[in-house]
């Protein structure tokens, strides 16, 4: 015991009069990977997956301790096709991460330092004024118990969402939302894409929600289908509930609830715009402000 422990320390000592500063630089690069290979797969199905995996692996190697020579011929043959059946796999999750890379802040500082000062300033304005119609428009579905789906476009392009439905490519108004969903019109039942700082298409199809564990038995194909493309993309999603009356927004695939019209307006221009205020971003969404000491004595 004693001579491997000395073989194990003398390894250890050779190896550390070889090491350099690259090899640090690459022991961070392959540890920042592999944390975020884990952050990707975690508390989703590829989690299950990568469990298998691991299983099959393990296996393959008490196979050849073990000398199971018909059992690990095959686990050889199967790994030998591993490659190509983790992209087949992992397809939604790889693509999901490619998303996320795509982006990331060194992206946005890209395309901050790429474009137009002046047409930024324009795409902000509009932004801002089509998160304004969405908030009055949700206010009053809310009052009227008008069901809506507004799903707010961002870095991933929602093409072939868009191709399910109508194509308007109108500026925003109130009046035009309140049209759209209007309980008659032939467009109310899809969601609506908002593209920029305009309202782009309507009557789209959106894909269901697969993580049916983690969703309210309460909740109906109109929110399912709003967490659904939350999960496959980077959009925001207003929901306003036809029974209820009750507004929501669909992020990342959680859904948030309970919104009034200001609350709803700071939360989106929050997501919408990197460049909110300070004083904004420290407003919480779900809460109201607060009183000050003047306003309770003029209660009072």
């Amino acid at each position: 015991m004693w001579e491997a422990i000395s073989n194990v320390y003398r390894s250890f000592i050779s190896l550390m009069m070889t090491f350099k500063a690259t090899d640090v630089l690459d022991i961070m690069v392959v540890a920042f990977v592999i944390y975020n290979l884990i952050k990707i797969v975690r508390e989703t199905r590829a989690e299950q997956l990568v469990k298998g995996i691991l299983v099959l692996i393990v296996a393959f190697f008490i196979s050849g301790v073990f000398n199971l020579k018909m059992l690990n011929a095959l686990f050889s043959s199967f790994f030998q096709f591993s490659v190509l059946a983790v992209l087949i796999v992992f397809q939604p999750e790889l693509r999901s991460a490619l998303e996320h890379i795509g982006r990331s802040k060194i992206a946005k500082y890209w395309n901050s330092i790429s474009g137009n000062k002046g047409e930024e300033e324009e795409k902000l304005r509009q932004v801002r004024q089509v998160i304004n119609c969405v908030s009055e428009a949700a206010n009053n579905f809310q009052r009227s118990k008008t069901g809506a789906l507004i799903v707010f476009e961002r870095q991933t392009r929602l093409g072939d969402i868009i191709n399910t439905g109508t194509v308007i490519d109108a500026e925003p108004s109130v009046s035009m939302i309140g049209n759209i969903f209007f309980n008659k019109a032939p467009l109310h039942d899809g969601a609506m894409i908002v593209r920029g700082g305009k309202l782009y298409a309507a009557g789209c199809i959106l894909p269901l929600t697969q993580n049916n564990s983690s969703v309210s038995a309460d909740l109906g194909t109109r929110h399912r289908a709003a967490i659904g493309i939350s999960e496959n993309s980077d959009a925001v999603v207003v929901i306003v509930s036809e029974e209820t009356g009750n507004i929501s927004i669909a992020f990342n695939g959680v859904l948030k609830r309970d919104y009034t019209r200001e609350t709803l307006n700071v939360a989106l221009e929050k997501m919408m715009i990197p460049q909110v205020t300070e004083k904004t971003e420290r407003t919480p969404i779900h809460a109201a402000p607060k009183k000050g000491k003047k306003d309770e004595k003029n209660q009072k």
